[in-house]
């Protein structure tokens, strides 16, 4: 009889355990990280007598969590790529409203510096319209330089916000050895402690959104945590850190460095993987330094194609023409931290045609130099710098000093450029206008012929006579064979274009010579020119005046791709958290059906249990007469 009395009271204590496992789900059925338990439950044996074996009712084995270790791993790993991808979209979106179309935009800005000459080409006396070229090109300035500090001051919030990012993984480093070392202590039971594990998953789960990690556990449940491939984040008890530092190489990129028992080792960019981290970075080390490279290579090329022509004129006063814009400096070279040569390296802008957005690094490997586009790789290799190389239209001069072998220098020949960029002219009486050169028709001209535009395009030569021949053929001083003609097509010669249109004859002549001094006021040769520069190709093929609709378009670009990229991921890691949750949520219907099964058997083991106490208490009763 106490045998049954037992069964019953194990019965009893079972089922109401198992009760409240049931409870603890249903209250924990909206706690982030929670995982579902149950109740395993054995027999509690048997024991023999003379008429066969009798069992000796339930017991609780352990409370088991539901926990599939793939799953879990899937479910961080794909929210690490998820919040990578997310970070640098957020940037990015906020990038785009820096450059918008239409009449605040760069390109109307552009576009109205350069169509402010036609009044000027029109009545190059007039100063009213001379103010507003200038004024044109003071707001076109303005908007370069307010766009460029807005990129610093993005970047500097991008940097501070992966400070924060960094500050959080190594306190969640912190926070993870703690839990390990309460892991360590309850590791002397053979029951799991299903709660502490899932706080240990919840701060991996956490850390795998600031910085993909990778994870070796231990039989107790202690983890061990790594960061971009092999660094230890976490190591059993003991918690390393991060730190954000500068390029050493480039001061405008940051750098993300481990850091364990003081001991401080530079982590490539490329080895984070994932994480809102690693989305930061990408943004400030490649997005952002590619756009501020984009915006300066417009700032360059602008200003530098308006200074050589606008130096090829003659201002009002008759002087010659002088830089429109403050020219753009040299890009100084940054020595790597390793180098031990002397060397003093500049790069200047050579050809405003062929630049391209990108920063470059000279190297030298003790034999030969190497010229390195960073944007693409593309490598251009030398066996001197003397002469001067000359790289995407950039001249690459070694100044000073010397490399010694497998010295490294850092080129940033667009970084500072649009912050910078200023009008040098400060009175409308200084526009040069006017050409230096003049055209004359000869005075036995049939009329066929009459002068577009005239205007230099280098240091002209004077004194050339342009003579049309019977076959449509013209000459240049007489000199043979004749070239064809043809309406509206430039004739280039000795530093100056002349532009005619309509049909010549036979004796039609053309003498280019020195402007008079006499007519500056009504010579228009130099704004005409300038008007001209609207449709020269400058950006990689891209006209001048469309010459921010290259820029436009890699940002548009970037997004899009950007935003593909996260959304894709984004799907991705919601499906391998579905999927986890399913195997590891609580299901309320579920736990209802349980709550229900659970009940009527601890009613039942209360009623069994009742009768065993009446049957043995009757028991007494006969006995005891």
């Amino acid at each position: 009889m106490s045998s049954a009395l037992t069964i019953g009271a194990r019965a009893l204590t079972t089922n109401l355990a198992a009760l409240q496992v049931i409870g603890h789900n249903i209250a924990n059925v909206n706690t982030e990280g929670y995982s579902r338990q149950s109740v395993q439950l054995s027999t509690s044996g048997y024991q023999q007598f003379g008429n066969g074996f009798y069992g000796k009712g339930v017991e609780i084995t352990t409370v088991e969590r539901s926990y599939n270790a793939y799953l879990t791993r899937e479910a961080r790993s794909t929210s690490s790529v998820a919040a990578a991808d997310t970070a640098r979209l957020a940037r990015l979106n906020q990038l785009e409203s820096l450059f918008p179309t239409g009449n605040s935009g760069l390109g109307t800005a552009i576009n109205d510096m350069l169509n402010a000459w036609s009044d000027v080409s029109s009545s190059p006396g007039n100063l009213t319209a001379r103010v507003v070229v200038l004024s044109e090109a003071e707001d076109f300035a303005t908007r370069l330089r307010n766009t460029a500090g807005q990129l610093d001051l993005m970047a500097l919030n991008s940097q501070q916000q992966a400070e924060g990012i960094v500050g959080d993984v190594n306190k969640l480093a912190q926070d993870l050895a703690t839990v390990n070392k309460q892991l360590q202590e309850a590791g002397g039971t053979k029951h799991t402690p299903n709660d502490l594990l899932d706080t240990r998953d919840k701060i991996l789960a956490q850390l795998s959104k600031q910085v993909q990690i990778s994870t070796v556990e231990a039989d107790n449940g202690m983890v061990n945590v790594f960061v971009a491939g092999s660094q230890p984040l976490v190591l059993g008890l003991q918690a390393n850190r991060l730190e954000v530092t500068r390029d050493p190489a480039d001061t405008s990129r940051i750098a993300l460095a481990f850091v364990q028992g003081g001991q401080s080792t530079q982590i490539e960019p490329g080895l984070l993987g994932g994480g809102e981290l690693s989305g930061l970075m990408t943004f400030i080390n490649e997005d952002l330094t590619d756009v501020r490279n984009q915006l300066g290579r417009l700032a360059v090329g602008i200003a530098t194609t308006l200074n050589e022509q606008h130096k090829l004129g003659v201002d009002l006063k008759g002087n010659p023409g002088q830089d429109f814009f403050v020219p753009p400096s040299s890009a100084q070279g940054i020595a790597a931290a390793s180098n031990t040569g002397t060397a003093s390296i500049t790069a200047t802008v050579s050809d405003s045609t062929a630049l391209v957005a990108s920063d470059y690094d000279v190297r030298f490997d003790g034999s030969n130099y190497a010229i390195v586009r960073l944007s693409d790789g593309n490598t251009q290799t030398f066996s001197s710098l003397t002469p001067a190389p000359v790289v995407d239209g950039l001249t690459f001069t070694l100044n000073s000093g010397s490399l010694a072998t497998n010295d490294s220098y850092r080129l940033k020949p667009f970084e500072a450029a649009a912050r910078d960029l200023q009008v040098a002219l400060g009175s409308p009486d200084r526009l040069a206008a006017a050409s230096p050169v003049q055209v004359s028709p000869g005075t036995g001209n049939a009329g066929g012929l009459s002068v577009e535009s005239l205007y230099a395009i280098s240091s002209p030569a004077t004194g050339a006579t342009v003579a049309f021949q019977a076959d449509g053929t013209y000459t240049i001083n007489g000199a043979l064979p004749g070239t064809p003609f043809k309406p509206g097509v430039p004739i280039e010669a000795n530093g100056w274009s002349l532009t005619l249109r309509g049909t010549p004859t036979a004796g039609d002549t053309f003498t280019v010579g020195a402007s008079s001094t006499t007519g500056i006021g009504q010579n228009a040769g130099n704004a005409k020119a300038i008007l001209d520069l609207r449709e020269r190709p400058t950006f990689e093929g891209v006209a001048l005046a469309d010459g921010y609709v290259s820029l436009f378009s890699d940002v548009g670009t970037r997004i899009q791709s950007a935003k593909f990229a996260s959304e894709f991921s984004t799907s991705v890691a919601q499906t391998a958290e579905t999927a986890r949750a399913n195997e590891a949520g609580v299901n309320l219907d579920e736990e209802a059906a349980r709550l229900l099964q659970f009940q009527q058997a601890y009613q039942a083991s209360a009623k069994f249990l009742q009768i065993a106490q009446s049957t043995f208490d009757s028991l007494l009763q006969t006995v005891g007469r």
